[in-house]
């Protein structure tokens, strides 16, 4: 069997590709390394994706916990995306203590209003306060059927419209298995990001969450998740530019814990998580931002 899974080594004979970053949000300084790449500092980001868990007692409880936990952590960006009928909530409390955490989205509906039952606008979640939308993760793509071309309308509605947008792309353990890791992801980059122009790439986070790994206690092994990352990176520069990819934030998802959390964005192109169940608890979500902040740091 080709490729990872939980505790598997390395495939032998991998080319992995070594570009050298540090991290800051939206500040980017660009220095050479010895053979002439550039390379952009990047601020790292950890969002915690609730799903559909929590009540408005748990949730504010939740809230106050992680905003507590963060108050003097610098170096990172942090946001949570709770079920939509606690976004109004969860808001009061993160603006009541004052807290940094962006407020985020599990999804969206690219159109403006209309018939459209069930859905949400962007429009409202703007009102609701939300700065930051997921697109595209797995259980979207896997359980409600979502497919590329959609994920693409959701993506450049939201960032046309301003919003910070984390795009989901991941491999299922059947197409692991297939050795065709490279091409599904390269496939869903490529169509969620047409006809969208490179300047709104500056809003742009890519998740890369393996499919087999969410929920369920495995995780790629810290090299193999690099050379997923180092292959999206590359794949960036090939659709915008190397300085553009150097600025987009990639991210992985998949059973991120604390105690795996630092060696895994210590890799050179990790910079940050979409965490699951380990956000809906305070203290392990804040021990994996702070991982993420002290990682960072210590990047060459």
């Amino acid at each position: 069997m080709s490729g990872f899974v939980a505790g598997m080594v390395p495939a032998a004979g991998r080319t992995r590709r070594a570009v050298h970053h540090t991290a800051f949000h939206r500040t980017y300084a660009v220095v050479l390394t010895p053979k002439g790449t550039s390379v952009a500092t990047r601020k790292p980001f950890v969002g915690g994706n609730w799903k559909m868990n929590t009540n408005r007692t748990t949730g504010s409880d939740l809230a106050r916990a992680v905003s507590d936990g963060l108050v003097n952590l610098d170096g990172l960006d942090a946001a949570v995306f709770p079920p939509f009928p606690y976004l109004l909530t969860i808001r009061s409390i993160l603006r009541d203590r004052g807290a940094s955490i962006r407020l985020g989205s599990q999804d969206v509906y690219h159109q403006q209003d209309g018939a459209f039952t069930g859905e949400v606008s962007i429009a409202m979640l703007k009102d609701c306060g939300v700065q930051s939308v997921l697109v595209g993760h797995s259980e979207r793509r896997h359980v409600m059927g979502e497919k590329d071309e959609l994920i693409n309308k959701k993506l450049r509605a939201l960032l046309d419209a301003g919003l910070e947008a984390v795009l989901c792309v991941g491999e299922t353990q059947e197409e692991r298995e297939a050795g065709h890791q490279e091409i599904v992801n390269a496939r869903q980059v490529r169509t969620a990001l047409a006809e969208i122009p490179a300047p709104y790439t500056d809003r742009l986070i890519v998740a890369y969450e393996p499919v087999w790994a969410i929920g369920t206690g495995m995780t790629a092994t810290p090299q193999d998740a690099q050379e997923m990352h180092a292959m999206i990176r590359g794949l960036l520069a090939r659709l915008y530019s190397q300085a553009s990819a150097d600025r987009v934030r990639i991210i992985y998802g998949g059973s991120v814990k604390p105690d795996n959390a630092a060696e895994l964005f210590s890799q050179t192109d990790i910079d940050g998580g979409l965490i699951g169940g380990a956000s809906l608890k305070s203290a392990d979500f804040v021990a994996i931002c702070k991982a993420a902040a002290e990682t960072a740091g210590a990047k060459p």
